[in-house]
């Protein structure tokens, strides 16, 4: 019988990252062997709004399915609507209406009474249709701050998508890649 050798190598390598810092106004971004670790800058716009919407969604969304009068800014507007209402019914059927007959002692105290029922039952419909009006105008303006915020969130996680993504393309630039190379050989022989 013959004889025969074998031979065989082996090689491997290993990258290693350099620790890579990539910042830009909104980002930072750390990649080392490890990965990549970004995260918002504090103070800027996108922290911001990553906080308060991460913060406050649910409450937003639960004001939008059930809109309620409870808010503090409905509750402006609707006591702001009521008080220049009751101010210029009144002041305009007094001055327009209950004064000039007055003056010409065309009108009754009873009538004058009468008139001002009528007021505050029109005034009492105005402001029930200004509530409904509100209520609807309320879930419309919390669905578009709701919109505006999940854009503005979006583009801050572009932010940091973009940034990461530089981060790694810079840091895997810097790598080092360093091998080792193993050859054998066997001979054997009958």
């Amino acid at each position: 019988m013959g004889g025969g050798s074998k031979s065989s190598s082996n090689s491997s390598s290993t990258t290693t990252y350099k620790k890579t810092t990539t910042t830009n106004p909104y980002v930072t971004s750390v990649t080392d062997n490890y990965g990549t670790t970004t995260t918002l800058n504090d103070g800027t716009a996108y922290k911001s709004i990553y906080d308060y919407t991460n913060k406050n969604m649910d409450e937003l969304l639960e004001e939008y399915r059930h809109p309620t009068l409870d808010t503090p800014t409905n509750q402006a507007l609707l006591q702001n609507y009521t008080n220049k209402l009751n101010k210029q019914s009144k002041e305009a059927l007094e001055n327009n209406i209950i004064n000039p007959l007055a003056n010409r002692n065309m009108i009754r105290s009873s009538q004058a009474t009468n008139m001002y029922n009528h007021l505050a039952d029109a005034m009492n419909e105005s402001i029930s249709d200004y509530t409904a009006e509100l209520l609807t105008n309320s879930q419309n303006n919390v669905g578009n701050m709701i919109n505006l915020l999940m854009n503005a969130y979006l583009r801050g996680h572009n932010a940091v998508n973009g940034n990461q993504a530089l981060s790694l393309q810079t840091s895997a630039g810097n790598a080092t890649t360093t091998g080792n190379s193993k050859s054998s050989s066997i001979s054997y022989g009958m």
